[in-house]
């Protein structure tokens, strides 16, 4: 079995324009004498990579602690953000993640939602427009963005993204991970 972290690192890794950037500062460090490490950080619910939930575009919508584990968690496709890549999915997949800076488009949302697919997770910060945000999740797809697909193999993997518990959070930061079958 092999295993790999596609998170991107927290404070090393990409911010939407706009959105705070995230920090961190050190309260007590053992090398000064305290009897132990202990850091405070901040950050936004949608640096790095994340989880998106439906209350992050559809009024009244479901929150963070309401996402289904069992979306977040199954047989995924790797596949490259090539034109009409949603249009070549494996029959049965329901979990995809998108290598490049591939946009999700309202087109491919709608093929998205018509194919059962649970998950969709891509590279980019921001996968498409509101609208298309609107469609996924007002659709129950959850929204994995700003993965980081440079070691993945395309096809096949056993994928777990569970977003932190940020109970009434409209998104939350995950550490995913790829499990490969040798």
């Amino acid at each position: 079995m092999r295993i790999i972290d596609i998170a991107q690192e927290v404070f090393s890794g990409h911010t939407y324009p706009g959105d705070p950037v995230p920090g961190y500062e050190r309260l007590k460090e053992m090398s000064k004498g305290a009897v132990c490490n202990l850091t405070r950080f901040w950050m936004c619910a949608h640096n790095g990579t994340h989880v998106d939930a439906p209350a992050h575009f559809i009024k009244d919508g479901r929150t963070i602690e309401s996402v289904r584990l069992e979306d977040c968690m199954g047989e995924a496709w790797v596949v490259d953000g090539e034109p009409d890549w949603e249009q070549k999915l494996p029959e049965g997949c329901e979990r995809v993640l998108v290598r490049g800076q591939a946009d999700v488009t309202w087109d491919q949302a709608k093929v998205l939602v018509d194919k059962g697919i649970r998950l969709v997770g891509t590279e980019t910060q921001k996968m498409g427009d509101h609208d298309v945000h609107r469609e996924l999740l007002g659709n129950g797809i959850v929204m994995l963005e700003g993965v980081d697909l440079s070691k993945a193999i395309n096809g096949k993997a056993f994928l777990c993204a569970q977003p932190i518990n940020l109970g009434g959070s409209e998104g939350a930061p995950c550490r995913p991970v790829l499990i490969y079958a040798d």
